[in-house]
């Protein structure tokens, strides 16, 4: 079995069907081979389609061109007509040397109890965007994560695993 401490998976939903494709992986420091899976081998794969599926309905909205703040609200609106369970703003305890620190996180969103949400209204994603949610996953000792960007053409997504 993997030690998730180590490995962290980003993927990218793209290509014919939408499946998904490792764009990044490693374990430690060293890069893992790329290859295609399945969408059953992804942990909270139900739940994280549902997300995505919501996050593509405001895309198709309202297409790029607006600030993150009208992202989230129009977000929301999309959560709570889908049925999806959230908190926006979630204060999540962030942890160092399994001490919890009086300094706390704030999720955009925090969806089904068990996946952060951080939207963006960007030209583009970059490995700092990805950095930044992987220290929040690993900070508040969540598994899965999802960076949603609306300021591209096409939604832009990547799901982290921790």
């Amino acid at each position: 079995m993997i030690d998730y401490q180590k490995f962290v998976l980003i993927c990218e939903i793209s290509g014919q069907n939408n499946k998904p494709a490792f764009r990044q992986a490693s374990f430690g420091t060293k890069p893992v081979d790329k290859k295609i899976i399945e969408m059953t081998d992804f942990l909270y794969k139900d739940e994280t389609y549902l997300i995505i599926g919501a996050a593509m309905e405001v895309h198709n909205e309202l297409g790029p061109g607006f600030l993150e703040p009208v992202y989230q609200e129009a977000f929301e609106i999309e959560l709570i007509s889908q049925n999806i369970p959230y908190v926006r703003e979630k204060i999540i305890n962030i942890y160092y040397k399994n001490e919890k620190l009086k300094k706390e996180y704030s999720a955009d969103f925090f969806c089904f109890d068990k996946i952060i949400v951080e939207l963006k209204a960007l030209g583009e994603l970059n490995s700092v965007h990805e950095s930044q949610l992987l220290n929040y996953l690993t900070a508040t000792k969540t598994k899965v994560g999802l960076l949603i960007n609306f300021g591209t053409k096409s939604l832009q997504h990547k799901r982290m695993v921790k």
